[in-house]
């Protein structure tokens, strides 16, 4: 029995743009099926026609425009899952959108950048089964939601309304500076607040002189709650390790991209399981010469007598990568070529974020 290829729906006017992302979409791991519209009408044609699974669609078109379309599909297909890529870096349009309940917002000259990190967060949308959660896309936690809109460098305010109970979240330039929730402030305020399962939320325009109370990243954050709720979760359910594991996926893509590297492999000793990789589908080949690299400095600095060595980095012209061990494992983390600053630091951050 063959198995069922999910629908792609793209929708440009722009047609080299339809034929560029065809191509990028290619690199999908669950080869979804693709199809493309140059206008409104077309796309809500194919709707009608084809089970379609996620709709990528720009903003600005002629006639009916991308924000026409969103509104129209969320009526008709609440189910359908959906992302919009825009050529321009506009907050109120990113607003409008993500009131409209869209899945992601991108910007293009980013989701070109960042190619790796796109197609990962497609495969998660394409691959979640539906289940409760906010903005009216059911396969959204309100874990998820934070971690998107802080991984878009957005700054705004989430107001959440769970029956009469209503909350809010300040985020500025991607960082989560304050939450308010039940008498409450701060990390108390945003821990009650992710305790919620269900409920809906609206995008209120940013509020750039609001105080700041929270000053720890919105990744321990959510992951200290995450395990609360997870150890008092009893007992554990297939659903609720999946979910742990996709919060574990998307923390992990948020740091990688916050911190500007490419990708992050984590290798075990050989025969000690499978290697795991977020930002790269060249797998085999980079855990081949990171063992290699990693055994040439070992028998180096056994020579040398110089004790075991921390790291090794490496430069050519289209990546900076470094080596390096903690626990076993061994890790490989690639930047840009133009990337600066203390890459180091920056790789161990990453590489202590692995496990947690």
């Amino acid at each position: 029995m063959m198995e069922k290829r999910h629908k792609i729906l793209l929708l440009d006017d722009d047609t080299d743009w339809l034929t560029l992302s065809q191509e990028m979409l290619a690199a999908l791991p669950s080869r979804p099926e693709i199809l493309t519209a140059n206008n409104g009408k077309r796309a809500l044609s194919l709707l009608e026609s084809e089970p379609v699974r996620l709709l990528i669609c720009d903003l600005k078109m002629p006639r009916i425009d991308g924000l026409q379309i969103l509104s129209i599909v969320r009526r008709r297909y609440p189910e359908l899952r959906t992302v919009v890529l825009s050529g321009l870096e506009d907050e109120d349009f990113r607003s409008r959108a993500y009131a409209l309940g869209v899945d992601l917002f991108w910007i293009k000259m980013e989701m070109q950048r960042n190619s790796k990190l796109f197609i990962e967060c497609l495969e998660s949308l394409l691959g979640r089964d539906d289940e409760p959660g906010f903005r009216g896309i059911q396969s959204k936690s309100l874990m998820d939601i934070i971690q998107m809109e802080c991984l878009s460098r957005s700054s705004s305010v989430l107001r959440i309304t769970r029956g009469p109970l209503v909350a809010k979240l300040w985020i500025q330039d991607g960082e989560l500076i304050d939450a308010e929730a039940e008498g409450a402030r701060g990390e108390a305020a945003f821990r009650r607040i992710l305790s919620w399962k269900s409920g809906t939320f609206e995008n209120l325009p940013a509020e750039p002189e609001h105080a700041r109370t929270i000053m720890k990243p919105v990744n321990a954050l959510l992951l200290e709650t995450a395990q609360n709720i997870d150890e008092a979760a009893s007992p554990a359910t297939p659903e609720s390790i999946e979910q742990a594991a996709h919060r574990k996926s998307v923390w992990k893509l948020s740091l990688l991209t916050r911190e500007g590297a490419d990708f992050v492999i984590s290798i075990p000793p050989e025969g000690r399981g499978e290697p795991e990789a977020l930002g790269t589908q060249m797998i085999t080949p980079l855990v081949k010469w990171t063992r290699h690299a990693a055994a040439i400095a070992r028998r180096l600095g056994e020579q040398l007598e110089a004790g075991p060595v921390m790291q090794v980095t490496g430069q050519n012209l289209e990546r900076q990568v470094l080596v390096l061990e903690r626990e076993e494992r061994l890790f490989l983390v690639g930047w840009p070529v133009e990337a600066t600053g203390n890459l180091l630091e920056k790789s161990r951050k990453l590489v202590a974020s692995w496990d947690s």
